[in-house]
């Protein structure tokens, strides 16, 4: 059943309170009422301190910083310095006007949990149709409401969703804490850093850059697969890693002791969304006696693997995150939730990774960009917590900001597996079901509302794969070889290499180390069990291990020239896998495992034998890789691979025996046994129930006991870094991982205004689909590269140029690597694919750095021109900070994705849409022109979604519309960007 909602839009509002993100007119908006309703979840367990020392323990819940939640101000456009005024108003925001609804949660045997804000205490009958996942947002802003930061017009605006969202009504939410991972945590943290000299340079308390929520940090993006196939390929791994990354390690443990609330988990720990996920994630905190949700935002996209557990978290853009950290609301559009029904039982042999793939293709074509989805149905009684944390994980890859699971019996159960304690769970069920939050399928349901409704029955989900360059291109596993000829036969593009055909079938015969050795078209040369979507899977993980024995007791072997690797996103999963006797195998395949972090899934691969590399390079041959993860982006695994597909675990296993994508698993076999007989996919694939089986008897509680009560204690690497006391960073000039921005650099407390854009030239012009892979820097640092340059004159030797992820933190060389990515394509260079630019004044083709740098020089702005999607994929900070330090001055776009967007704004970049049916093409730009912005000089006299003129010095002239989505972004815009404007906030203070 469903019910209209009178939301019909002819076009969207735009004010201090009615903003738009998609700015799409839509004639008007429907509103559904499924029959069968998901409820409302959010559970949190009692904080458990992970830290390394007594003295950070006590700092965890200490909240020491002389700037109180309180005091920190929610501010406009027309208010982006605090008066004296504003001032006195913050004084006076302390008390919270819904505090007649604090009630006491009582223990069943005596005594109480503790208080909380009681939503039925509310009495109105909108909250029981509330969506769970916006009931969460509904309760940070009770709770954090003081008429100044969170008005009460916001709590309204929020229990009125289903009349407020259509209108795209703008709401502050504040996180209960901060995930960071180091590849971005690095940056934040020479952030954090360099604003606390910037404090201290205006005269003000450096001391009030402190963290004033829980900040967990894990290091995990930083080991590569350097040594593979080899039992001591942990410990070798690790060490490279920390000869790389000495430096940067040093720097994140000196800031762990120099900033208050703030958690680093070593290398060699796990993945940072697996350990919340097993680890981290409270459910429902319990601070001092109250007792609230979890929620969380991230420096990395897939953040939203904590969705699975009940908890609220998304990604955002570093800078995003730092705000957060100091106290700061983010401001959101109310968004609108997709409900997303379950039926039915997967069939035997198809995983959640063939869910997950066709579910991101589901909602990728349904459209969830900006929203929220939300799962529910009789069809969660058959899915696993780690099966739908696999789902929820993939949210940026379906385009939806969150993928929520509300908390049931089955979340409880994986709470206790995991190793929370008794009283806790108790503690999570207690409060969510008192403040309606817990999905109860034994009982009645009350029908909720929702902005669509998808439904799947998981019947007929089939075995597929991904690929071979964009995670949402699924493909059924029986039209994989018909899918690949199609792929050699198509122009160049997302689904297509431009093979000819004479060329199709060529075989490259070289010798691997003296054995005999070919490849082909198709063949796989990397196959990688990896990526947090997966290895958090104890089904999946399993299911490989299950596959691997099969084919050893077949007498089936992976070719050696495949690169193979394991790498957990916990020590609970190597834990499991010898208890079940299953890793020798793996190992006989060569899945050795090589560390705990994200690695090939990053582009952390490590390189190809040489040998194996020259017979790519040498005869072009389209070779593949086939891993366990959430992103294939085309030069994102290997610079080698231009045919990347996403598969389960098993899957992972099945095409490394193969040794090609080019097969159908169906008719043809994968190899010839002990017996000379032919062995088919059938016969190495294990059923659901053997799956299960080795599951319950392997996967046991005291594994991840054991395994988190060893990650507080750290490594004897990581122990032995000698780190400085001091609260102020001493910057080493010589270094190249860590250098002080110039952000900051002759700030004064006087905002600088908005800037329009003057005659200024094309750098780039791109079309459709422009990742943060191809913007930000990611990967290997190409010998040829301006950073490969800039190190080799500071004497690195190449073999120690790391990756661009592990030197996030010198600005210098990512100002260098931006827009690197080797697959680029630049309309400006008329077909030619690659990280270079035209020079528009004289012609001359350069590096975009260098380009970027001439017309810096000279003083002359520059804007960028694309397609839709603009930004797509990971949260990357630097895909923002990067053009800032170009000089690019503005973005003119089809369409933009969510962070990538609000990350523009955060660094000052104006982010401009061409209207609905026009692009650069379809006006006639060729990116040879100038280029002039005409945006007023007041920031009172900007508005959000506002129309603008761009005119070009060939007389062309078109309306664009400014996509500055809040009146917070515009103060941003104001002042700079979002850093300049929180240190101002603070001194004012």
């Amino acid at each position: 059943m469903y019910i209209s909602s009178s939301a019909a839009l002819s076009k969207p509002r735009f004010s201090a309170s009615s903003i738009s993100t998609t700015l799409s007119s839509s004639s008007s908006t429907t509103y559904y009422r499924p029959s069968c309703s998901s409820s409302c979840f959010f559970s949190n367990q009692q904080h458990r301190s992970l830290s390394f020392s007594s003295a950070v323990r006590s700092l965890r819940w200490n909240w020491k910083s002389p700037i109180s939640l309180k005091a920190q101000i929610r501010t406009t456009a027309t208010t982006p310095v605090l008066n004296s005024s504003h001032r006195k108003l913050s004084t006076m925001a302390a008390e919270n006007p819904f505090k007649g609804i604090l009630t006491v949660l009582p223990k069943p045997g005596g005594g109480e949990f503790g208080k909380y804000y009681s939503l039925p205490a509310l009495n109105d009958p909108r909250i029981d149709k509330l969506p769970y996942s916006i009931r969460i947002l509904l309760e940070s802003a009770i709770r954090n409401c003081d008429n100044f930061q969170v008005k009460k017009e916001d709590v309204e605006k929020i229990i009125d969703w289903e009349n407020t969202a259509p209108k795209l009504v703008e709401i502050p939410f504040k996180p209960a804490r901060v995930l960071l991972q180091d590849f971005t945590g690095v940056p934040a943290v020479v952030d954090l850093a360099c604003m606390r000299d910037a404090m201290n340079k205006l005269g003000s308390d450096s001391d009030k850059i402190n963290p004033l929520v829980p900040v967990d940090l894990v290091i995990d993006h930083s080991v590569q697969v350097d040594v593979a196939r080899s039992e001591n390929a942990v410990q070798a791994n690790m060490e490279l890693e920390f000869q790389r990354n000495k430096e940067r390690f040093a720097f994140l443990k000196w800031g762990s002791n120099a900033f208050h609330n703030m958690l680093v988990v070593p290398p060699g720990s796990g993945i940072v969304h697996q350990v919340n996920l097993e680890y981290l994630g409270r459910v429902v905190f319990n601070r001092e006696g109250l007792l609230y949700p979890d929620s969380v935002v991230g420096t990395d996209s897939h953040t939203t693997m904590i969705d699975g557990l009940g908890v609220a978290g998304w990604g955002v853009g570093g800078i995003e995150a730092e705000a957060t950290m100091l106290g700061q609301p983010m401001s959101m559009v109310l968004p609108g939730v997709v409900g997303f029904k379950l039926s039915g039982k997967l069939r035997s042999g198809v995983t959640a990774t063939d869910l997950v793939l066709t579910v991101t293709q589901m909602l990728r074509k349904h459209g969830v960009v900006g929203k929220f989805v939300e799962f529910y149905g009789d069809g969660m009684s058959e899915l696993s917590l780690a099966d739908r944390a696999t789902i929820a994980n993939m949210s940026p890859e379906y385009g939806a900001t969150m993928g929520f699971f509300p908390v049931d019996h089955v979340t409880l159960q994986y709470l206790k597996l995991t190793g929370r304690s008794d009283e806790t769970v108790e503690m999570i069920e207690a409060y969510l079901r008192a403040n309606k939050m817990f999905v109860d399928y034994d009982e009645p349901q009350h029908e909720k509302v929702y902005s669509s409704c998808l439904h799947l029955d998981l019947a007929g989900v089939e075995p597929c794969v991904s690929g071979p360059k964009r995670p949402h291109d699924r493909v059924p596993l029986k039209e994989m070889k018909s899918d690949w000829h199609s792929c050699l036969d198509n122009k160049v593009g997302f689904k297509g290499f431009a093979v000819p055909k004479d060329a199709q079938e060529k075989v490259v015969k070289f010798s691997f180390h003296g054995q005999d050795a070919e490849l082909k078209h198709g063949s796989v040369v990397i196959a990688a069990i990896t990526s947090c979507t997966n290895t958090s899977n104890p089904s999946v993980m399993l299911g490989a291990a299950l596959v691997a024995k099969k084919a050893c007791d077949l007498g089936l072997h992976i070719k050696p020239w495949v690169k193979t690797s394991l790498a957990p996103g916990s020590g609970v999963v190597t834990k499991y896998l010898l208890q079940s006797g299953l890793q020798k195998y793996l190992n006989q395949q060569g899945f050795h495992i090589v560390g705990y972090g994200c690695t090939t899934c990053i582009g952390n691969s490590g390189d190809l034998d040489e040998s194996v590399a020259s017979a790519i390079s040498e005869n072009d041959i389209v070779a593949a890789a086939v891993l366990s993860g959430n992103r294939n982006f085309e030069g994102r695994v290997h610079p080698l691979t231009r045919a990347n597909y996403l598969a389960s675990p098993p899957l992972v296993v099945a095409y490394a025996l193969a040794g090609t994508v080019d097969i159908d698993f169906e008719k043809e076999p994968i190899g010839v046994g002990n017996d000379g007989k032919n062995v088919y996919f059938k016969d190495i694939w294990p059923s659901t129930e053997e799956i299960a089986e080795v599951v319950q008897s392997s996967v046991l509680p005291d594994m991840f006991k054991s395994t988190y009560e060893a990650i507080t204690k750290g490594n004897n690497m990581w122990n032995q870094l000698s780190v400085p006391s001091s609260k102020l960073y001493s910057w080493d000039t010589s270094s190249t991982y860590i250098h002080e921005p110039p952000y900051f650099k002759d700030m004064t407390m006087d905002p600088p205004g908005p800037h329009g854009v003057k005659d200024a030239f094309c750098l780039l012009n791109f079309g459709d689909s422009i990742t943060t892979d191809h913007i930000s820097p990611a990967g290997s640092i190409h010998k040829d590269s301006p950073a490969a340059k800039y190190l080799t004159e500071r004497g690195v030797d190449r073999r120690d140029f790391n990756s661009y992820g592990s030197r996030r933190g010198n600005d210098e060389i990512m100002a260098r690597g931006t827009f690197a990515n080797i697959r680029i394509v630049n309309k400006l260079l008329n077909g030619e694919v690659g990280p270079k630019t035209i020079h528009i004044p004289t012609g001359e083709k350069l590096s975009v750095f260098d380009a970027a740098m001439k017309y810096k020089s000279a003083g002359q702005d520059t804007i960028i021109l694309a397609g839709a999607e603009y930004g797509s994929g990971s949260s990357r900070d630097w895909a923002a900070k990067g053009p800032m330090l170009l000089g690019v001055k503005a973005v003119i776009a089809k369409s933009f994705e969510r962070i990538h967007r609000s990350n523009l704004v955060g660094m000052g970049i104006v982010p401009l849409c061409f209207k609905a049916g026009e692009d650069a093409e379809t006006l006639g730009l060729t990116g040879h022109e100038r280029y002039t912005i005409d945006l007023p000089e007041k920031i009172s006299e900007i508005h959000p979604g506002q129309d603008v003129t761009v005119r070009t010095d060939t007389g062309k002239s078109f309306t664009c519309i400014v996509r500055f989505d809040t009146e917070v972004e515009l103060a941003y815009f104001n002042h700079g960007g979002i850093l300049p404007y929180v240190i101002r906030q603070l001194i004012q203070q």
